[in-house]
């Protein structure tokens, strides 16, 4: 499954905007990448998924305790959050959109992401116009701890207009936009040599952060940057932006799916998952093969002991089938007498039967003795059949009648 992952242009997107974007097919390394306007993206195909990115420079991070109880109802989250963060803002709280962290507990400190709301609907609204409607929506950085461990820096921008990003910043891990300059002087302080935490820029400004920071830095592009952050597990659609239940769930799945399928650090998981189940269906079909085998075996069996019982019998058909035949015509000829026949069923009924009873109407048909004018009751019809069952026989209640007839045999 493919994944488009857009990065949202600061400021009201006209309908001309551009926006930069990375096609994947596995999370990691960029099929296609490039900008375009809304209209003109890549379509990440029917099963694929689109996530975008919202910059940095445009969301700020408030850090906040939820009270007991606050995780019900979305709207009554909303309310609280404004609540909480009415003081700590600029502006009024209703202008703008809040995303919680995931996972966050009431009683626990959690981050919470804050926006312009009007510049991130109208953002979506023109890529759901285009016919690219956000699946999920990610910050372009988050709060928490880095792969590292420690506190990252990562130069964005122009040389006019350099920023410098600190990610696991501070003992709360918080994310920290600063000019360039200001980092220079934060970054002096932190450990250098092979315990230096990895610094990043991007190819304009690589050379202007080498010199102003005094480092070697790695050249990260802003299409690994946003692929880095679609492999997040923020989603900032939220309240009144978020999708329904159902519709989010099935995103979560298919994008799961698409990270399982083509991911490298599910590679081993895959391998792992396809020589199981090559296992599973080889068994199978030896199990199947053996079965097999076992069968054919039990069938020559029963042709073999046809052909040395009836040698006149050239061609085997259905064995258990000619069998029978074989041995009712030879019933016939020599005047034996067969279990369901009629004198044998007499007889096993009268050994049965218990005393006193005498049936008053006798009927046999098809192998089956139908015995009237008895009154059995069902302690004394299951003696009966505990006797029976060891002549072959069973007997049942029939329309107030009595029937034996022989056991069936598998």
């Amino acid at each position: 499954m493919s994944t488009l992952v857009i990065t949202l242009p600061l400021g009201a997107p006209p309908a001309s905007a551009e926006y930069s974007y990375t096609l994947t097919g596995d999370g990691h390394q960029a099929i296609r990448q490039g900008s375009a306007g809304a209209a003109l993206l890549p379509d990440p195909g029917r099963a694929g998924e689109v996530v975008a990115v919202v910059p940095v420079r445009a969301l700020s991070w408030q850090r906040v305790t939820l009270p007991q109880g606050a995780l019900g109802q979305a709207q009554r989250l909303r309310a609280v959050l404004e609540g909480l963060l009415e003081e700590q803002l600029l502006d009024d709280p209703a202008q703008l959109h809040f995303a919680l962290q995931p996972g966050a507990q009431a009683g626990s400190p959690a981050w919470v992401a804050v926006c312009e709301r009007a510049w991130l609907r109208q953002a979506l609204q023109a890529l759901e116009a285009a016919g690219r409607p956000a699946d999920r929506v990610v910050p372009e950085f988050a709060p928490g701890p880095t792969a590292s461990g420690a506190e990252e820096c990562e130069v964005l921008g122009q040389p006019e207009d350099a920023c410098a990003v600190l990610t696991g910043h501070g003992a709360q891990q918080a994310v920290a936009v600063l000019p360039l300059a200001a980092a220079r002087a934060l970054m002096t302080q932190a450990p250098a040599g092979e315990d230096a935490p990895p610094m990043r820029a991007e190819p304009a400004v690589a050379a202007l952060a080498e010199r102003l920071l005094g480092r070697p830095v790695q050249l990260h592009t802003a299409s690994q940057r946003a692929l880095a952050a679609a492999r997040g597990d923020w989603d900032l659609a939220q309240f009144d932006l978020a999708s329904s239940g159902r519709t989010r769930l099935l995103r979560r799945l298919g994008s799961a799916a698409g990270t399982f399928a083509r991911a490298p650090q599910w590679r081993a998981a895959r391998w792992a998952l396809g020589l199981g189940l090559a296992a599973q269906v080889i068994g199978l079909n030896l199990w199947a093969w053996q079965d097999r085998q076992a069968l054919a075996a039990k069938q020559d069996g029963a042709r073999a002991i046809l052909r040395q019982t009836f040698p006149q019998i050239q061609a085997v058909v259905d064995a258990p089938l000619q069998m029978r035949r074989e041995l009712d015509l030879l019933r016939r000829e020599t005047g034996s007498l067969e279990r369901k026949d009629l004198e044998p069923l007499l007889a096993a009924a009268g050994s049965a039967l218990p005393q006193a009873q005498v049936p008053t109407q006798i009927e046999y048909s098809a192998g089956t003795l139908v015995l009237r004018g008895m009154n059995i009751t069902p302690e004394e019809l299951a003696a009966m059949n505990q006797r029976l069952a060891a002549t072959g026989y069973e007997a049942h209640a029939q329309d107030g009648a009595l029937a034996l007839r022989p056991q069936e045999r598998p």
